[in-house]
């Protein structure tokens, strides 16, 4: 069982770290995905390689998605294969995780309408502006969908992400 982490150059390290080594140690594969392949570098320069571009990716062929905070959101959210994939995942009905600024690509996906949210304080108007109900809270869990604010709520996001996930 594998899962898909969307991100870019300028991700916050923690953000996509931390999930990236709890997944595995979870037993899952996880795949990143960006806009080519090769290494994105984190706001605190972490390199992470790259698996697949965007275009490469089937939504089909994963158990959830993964979506990190920082600059890396701002970068992808307006690009066509991203909104595909963070689409495809939701009618499927399968996990969606975002955190800090991750909420950014499910709000340029038209996702987050009627859905109950977190997200970092600087997007918490943009969230509610496209339809979702934002909670200050360190873990909203919305169906399938689980949203945190910041790295310091890393634990309560990937215990509530891990509990979605088939096992």
């Amino acid at each position: 069982m594998n899962v898909l982490i969307m991100s870019a150059n300028g991700f916050e390290d923690s953000e996509l770290l931390v999930p990236f080594y709890r997944l595995q140690e979870a037993g899952f594969g996880v795949d990143v995905a960006a806009a080519a392949r090769g290494t994105i570098i984190g706001k605190h320069g972490y390199e992470v390689r790259v698996d697949k571009s965007f275009g490469e990716v089937d939504p089909a062929g994963y158990a959830a998605l993964v979506l990190p905070g920082g600059k890396a959101p701002a970068a992808i959210r307006d690009l066509p294969e991203v909104k595909e994939i963070a689409r495809a995942f939701v009618t499927a009905d399968k996990p969606v995780g975002a955190i800090c600024h991750g909420p950014q690509v499910l709000i340029s996906s038209g996702l987050l309408t009627g859905r109950q949210a977190t997200c970092y304080r600087s997007v918490r108007d943009e969230l509610t502006a496209a339809g979702a109900r934002y909670l200050d809270r360190e873990v909203v869990v919305d169906g399938r969908l689980v949203t945190s604010r910041q790295p310091g709520d890393l634990p309560a996001f990937m215990r509530e992400l891990l509990r979605l996930l088939p096992t």
